[in-house]
């Protein structure tokens, strides 16, 4: 007996308070998993806040930089030209052009006062406010001052004197406290930078830290987490692959409460059911073996049943005396070469398959009487459905009474077709002479009904023809006298005699056949008969106005004929039926005929070593088809 310790790593919280002394709580999967994950969710989210923490930091480091020292420089920057532009404009009036002088200082000045004011409105370091109202007194004292150097009113000299001696130190006083306010703020911008280069190396310190300490964790929470739960499911599991190779025997010892505890009792428990069913299951399937190889064995009929290696699992009595076919024994070493071709063939195929060579048909001698069987070999699929074949059943059909049935038929039939003939023809003799009156006159009423006398006459000799040439063929005493024949030179000689017949009732006959196609082997007589019962068969049920077309094309080693008709077409459930002999459509009334020529166009079509057949749908036509062996190459007689 197997055992397996499914509780080795269950988690058991013993208690000490007085009132839970000796108490066990244990901690269900549920918990477990919810520990782990909780776990995990810890981790993400203390990741998360962190991240979120240093962003927001660098970020105010960033805001600092570019929102207010940033401004503070570029303000500075804009007083420093819109003064240097206002110079200009005292030059311009000194050079003897006021008006452009005056609109320079103009321009300027209200740019300089936005820029003053913007910066008065930014202030953010130590100083920078008196710095900016010390800008702004000199300014306004600047300003002031400034007619009385664009004044062209007044003398050149007093003009210069005045602006050497007030606005041009005023200029420079503000200029140089815009540049101490661009360059304090400089100052502290690279400071921010160095401080927020800092802080960013800080947080990738701190942030690889907490990321290694969340892998750790995650680790360490991943590894409880299959101490805890995985590796006793991995223990069900092997139990679980234990018991599908049978070993119903097994017992897990059940040591923990938790869900996998109760699952293993539950496991057990289901082990000793199986176990019970199996042993009700293998007596039951003893009988009904017993029972169904009993049946089988008496079964009339050569039936054997092959494992996928080929060997006898079971046979009938029949299979055993007949043909050696005992149990145990391989198919491969009873001395038949057709025999394990025939079951690898239906294997490889996974359906029921003949022989497939000329003698498909068995002769043998059972107690001095010549009996025929015919084999099948049947795939056996694992299930109903299922590709998969788990064996073979060999069928060795006894056709004995069937060939024996035929050969009378046939034999009967060639007997009443000779005896027949003479009488039949003498009739017809007979009849002939008294149309002709050469015995005597023949009132109206005689002649009519000696001539419906002959027409029947006729279609009886027709009739009988066709008996004897089917008996032939079937014997096989007609031996085919084959050459090599052009397909197309076959279909011009089987539509010329039908040329006055379709012109007469109105519908086109076409050979389609290419003249490229390769010779056939063929007899040309036996071939006009195959044509002409084709397309008489056409001619009889297409209308006038229809279309009779032959064709033929190459295929593999053969060459497909085929005889297409725009007719009434044939019931799709008849279709199968067409080549039976003595088989007609139900309600065609005569216009079929007694259903003996389609049945010798088969004999004749597989006398040659062909195959024949027919496709056709109401009210759009009939396609005939069959194939002959293609010509040896260079076999073409002179």
């Amino acid at each position: 007996m197997n055992l397996f310790r499914i509780s080795d790593f269950d988690i058991r919280i013993y208690l000490r308070p007085k009132a839970c002394i000796g108490k066990i709580i244990v901690i269900g999967i549920r918990q477990k998993l919810m520990l782990g994950l909780g776990g995990l969710v810890a981790i993400v989210i203390l990741m998360g806040a962190l991240t979120m923490t240093q962003i927001n930091q660098l970020g105010k480091s960033i805001d600092v930089i570019l929102r207010q020292n940033y401004r503070s420089v570029v303000v500075s920057q804009d007083m420093k030209e819109a003064l240097e532009r206002i110079d200009s404009g005292l030059l311009f009036s000194f050079a003897g052009m006021p008006v452009e002088g005056n609109r320079l200082i103009e321009e300027n000045r209200i740019r300089f006062l936005s820029a003053l004011n913007a910066e008065l409105g930014n202030i953010t370091l130590p100083g920078e406010r008196e710095k900016s109202e010390r800008i702004q007194a000199l300014f306004q004292k600047f300003i002031e001052d400034i007619p009385k150097v664009t004044n062209v009113s007044l003398p050149l000299e007093e003009r210069q004197a005045t602006y050497f001696s007030t606005l041009l130190p005023l200029f420079q006083d503000i200029k140089e406290l815009a540049q101490h306010i661009l360059d304090m703020n400089q100052a502290n911008m690279s400071e921010a930078n160095d401080a927020a280069r800092r802080q960013a190396a800080s947080a990738h310190r701190r942030m690889l830290t907490s990321i290694i300490a969340c892998i750790f964790i995650a680790a360490l929470l991943s590894y409880m987490a299959r101490r805890w739960i995985l590796k006793p499911i991995q223990r069900l599991i092997e139990s679980t692959n234990e018991i599908r190779q049978g070993n119903l025997d097994l017992v897990l010892e059940t040591g923990s409460h938790d869900e996998i505890g109760r699952l293993s009792e539950s496991f057990n428990e289901m082990a000793a059911a199986l176990r019970q069913v199996r042993k009700s299951n293998r007596m039951s399937l003893q009988r009904t073996r017993r029972a169904t190889e009993e049946v089988f064995r008496a079964l009339p009929e050569a039936v054997a049943l092959l494992d996928m290696d080929g060997r006898i699992e079971v046979s009938t009595e029949t299979a055993e005396q007949h043909f050696g076919l005992r149990r145990g024994v391989n198919v491969r070493d009873l001395g038949y070469e057709w025999l394990p071709k025939l079951v690898r063939s239906a294997i490889e195929k996974g359906h029921i398959v003949e022989r497939d060579d000329n003698g498909r048909i068995i002769q043998k001698f059972i107690e001095n009487r010549e009996h025929f069987f015919q084999p099948l070999a049947v795939p056996i699929p694992v299930k109903p459905g299922f590709g998969e074949p788990a064996g073979t059943a060999l069928i060795l059909r006894d056709v004995t009474q069937v060939r024996e049935q035929r050969e009378l038929k046939r034999s009967v039939v060639s007997i009443v077709s000779h005896q027949l003939r003479t009488p039949v023809s003498s009739l017809l003799m007979s009849i002939h002479l008294l149309l002709e009156e050469k015995i005597g006159s023949l009132n109206e009423k005689q002649v009519e009904l000696l001539m419906a006398a002959r027409e029947d006459t006729d279609r009886l000799v027709t009739i009988l023809d066709d008996l004897l040439d089917l008996s032939r063929i079937e014997s096989g005493k007609t031996h085919l006298k084959t050459e090599p024949v052009s397909p197309r030179a076959l279909a011009r000689d089987a539509v010329e005699p039908f040329l006055v017949e379709a012109k007469d009732k109105g519908i086109a006959i076409i050979n389609a056949v290419p003249e490229d196609l390769p010779d056939v082997m063929a007899e040309p007589t036996r071939m006009n008969h195959v044509f002409a019962n084709l397309l008489s068969n056409a001619f009889k049920f297409t209308n006038p106005g229809g279309t009779i077309t032959i064709r033929a094309l190459v295929e593999e080693e053969f060459v497909l004929f085929s005889v297409k008709d725009t007719g009434s077409g044939v019931p799709a459930e008849h279709v199968h039926h067409l080549f039976d002999q003595f088989y007609r459509v139900p309600g065609q009334k005569d216009q079929s005929g007694v259903g003996l020529g389609l049945a010798i166009v088969k004999e004749i079509i597989q006398a040659h070593g062909g195959v024949v057949g027919a496709e056709s749908e109401i009210g759009k036509g009939s396609i005939f088809h069959f194939t002959l062996p293609s010509a040896p190459t260079g076999g073409k007689e002179e």
